[in-house]
């Protein structure tokens, strides 16, 4: 079945006006967002925005002490964390405190759930984070939140109508381990009249999120048609994609057969024994942040 790029936008537009309680990040993401893309806001600005919410405060201080950012001591002032962390990281774990409510509800099948799905999202995103800081690309704060959204297009379609992605789901035909005999994007398209990335590409521009981050859940299952200026992101998101996948247990009915496109993999240099030091370390990092989650 082929899709035409007119019909999926119709999907696209359909779902997103069912669903304005999703549509809309929280004020207070929004409002950090703004300040730390604007140069002149510091961290002060920042402080007095986040201090307005008790349950955010609590969030940071936690993530800051806990041992996936190894600082030393205990922090207990949202001052001090703010400039131990930076601006950028602050602002990914509002965002991440924010998405993560979306990522609520229970098991749709005995192959997903929105829980599984989060999990999934948030491995992709430390696995950005480590391929950045491994290759010296200077993006991990950037990296991270593009791994973070990157199945945003998901929470669409369950929050649109949960019957059809179910169906979409059981076409999938998954063994007992998860691993499906179809590609779930494939059986999203007969369903929905679109995929998840299609979903993804819409919430990110309704939420007004830079390009790199609508590329990334437009673009990670096939990178190479990617915007140019938004290759090293995507590029990234669909690597630690891969890594995600090739972890025990999780949310892999989007990945049959987890491959990394040779083209990415040429462009960014790995070799397999990076790719089996990198799968090392993610479980590593998952495991420690497991109390930043």
């Amino acid at each position: 079945m082929t899709v035409s790029q007119e019909s999926r936008e119709q999907a696209v537009e359909g779902a997103l006006k069912e669903i304005s309680h999703i549509a809309t990040l929280p004020e207070v993401t929004l409002k950090i967002i703004e300040l730390v893309e604007d140069p002149e806001s510091t961290a002060q600005d920042l402080h007095e925005v986040i201090s307005n919410d008790p349950a955010l405060c609590t969030r940071i201080l936690k993530v800051v002490n806990s041992s996936f950012y190894g600082l030393p001591g205990q922090i207990a002032s949202i001052n001090r964390a703010i400039v131990m962390l930076g601006l950028n990281a602050v602002k990914n774990i509002a965002i991440a405190a924010s998405l993560a409510k979306l990522f609520r509800g229970g098991e749709l099948t005995p192959f997903f759930s929105a829980k599984d799905l989060w999990e999934h999202s948030n491995a992709v995103a430390i696995g950005c984070k480590l391929l950045s800081d491994k290759l010296g690309m200077g993006l991990s704060d950037e990296a991270y939140l593009a791994g973070l959204i990157h199945d945003i297009g998901m929470m669409v379609e369950m929050q649109y109508d949960r019957s059809d992605l179910i169906d979409a789901i059981d076409r999938c035909g998954a063994d007992m381990n998860g691993v499906p005999s179809k590609n779930l994007m494939e059986c999203e398209e007969e369903v929905f009249g679109a995929n998840h990335q299609d979903f993804g590409v819409g919430l990110c521009k309704k939420w007004k999120f830079p390009a790199p981050f609508a590329a990334a859940a437009g673009f990670h299952h096939n990178p190479l048609e990617c915007p140019s200026e938004c290759e090293k992101i995507v590029y990234l998101v669909h690597v630690a994609d891969y890594l995600a996948a090739r972890l025990e247990g999780g949310f892999k009915l989007d990945q049959p057969e987890p491959a990394i496109v040779p083209e990415v993999r040429e462009s960014l240099k790995l070799t397999d024994e990076m790719i089996e030091s990198l799968l090392v370390e993610l479980q590593e990092k998952l495991e420690e942040a497991e109390t930043a989650v």
